[in-house]
């Protein structure tokens, strides 16, 4: 887990929690299916670091 997540207290609701990027800890543009944020999901898919993800042609 990257610093900066781990530096963030335990909310004191649940609904506060905040889902973060497993890489850099981004909160912003989290992708559920990956648990990446659009920037990490975009260097591992163009890296073809994640299975059965590919650019997009029609």
């Amino acid at each position: 887990m990257p610093r900066k997540a781990q530096l963030f207290k335990k909310p004191k609701f649940k609904v506060r929690h905040r889902n973060r990027c497993s890489i850099c800890g981004r909160p912003r543009a989290y992708i559920r299916r990956f648990g990446l944020c659009r920037i990490c999901f975009r260097r591992l898919a163009s890296e073809g670091k994640i299975p059965g993800v590919r650019k997009a042609s029609w």
